[in-house]
């Protein structure tokens, strides 16, 4: 016999719900553990079927740029790591426009595409989300 379920339950209650994860990656890809911790994250998030989103802003722009040559400082490129993000359902990936201009960077030099959004339509974008996570 199978306990009734409250109406939590029947709804989808708590245990279903979905929210809207969104990581802001700020940091170049080397240097540090954050980037790759980062998107390591991410991929955890994704694998609990929560609505999850990318934001590269300032230097973290560099964690998407094509032909990343990383053998002088003996560090793996994780860059193509990102071309795998569509296999786990994480299809949103925004790039502030005014942090790729700062680099003379476009999304053409980018690994993956992305959404270019101007640094306020960012912020409208983080207002409707239920957690902002920093890498």
């Amino acid at each position: 016999m199978t306990a009734p379920m409250d109406d939590d339950e029947s709804s989808g209650g708590a245990a279903g719900t979905v929210k809207k994860f969104m990581f802001v990656n700020r940091r170049a890809p080397y240097g540090t553990i954050y980037a790759l911790e980062g998107l390591e994250t991410v991929l955890i998030s994704a694998a609990f079927d929560q609505d999850v989103s990318m934001v590269f802003v300032d230097d973290g722009v560099y964690e998407l740029m094509k032909g990343q040559q990383t053998k002088a400082i003996e560090v793996k490129n994780f860059s193509p790591t990102y071309r795998a993000l569509e296999g786990y359902d994480i299809e949103k990936l925004y790039v502030e426009q005014e942090s790729l201009a700062a680099r003379g960077l476009t999304a053409e030099n980018l690994v993956v595409p992305v959404d270019v959004l101007s640094a306020v339509e960012l912020g409208e974008l983080m207002e409707q989300q239920d957690v902002l996570i920093s890498c």
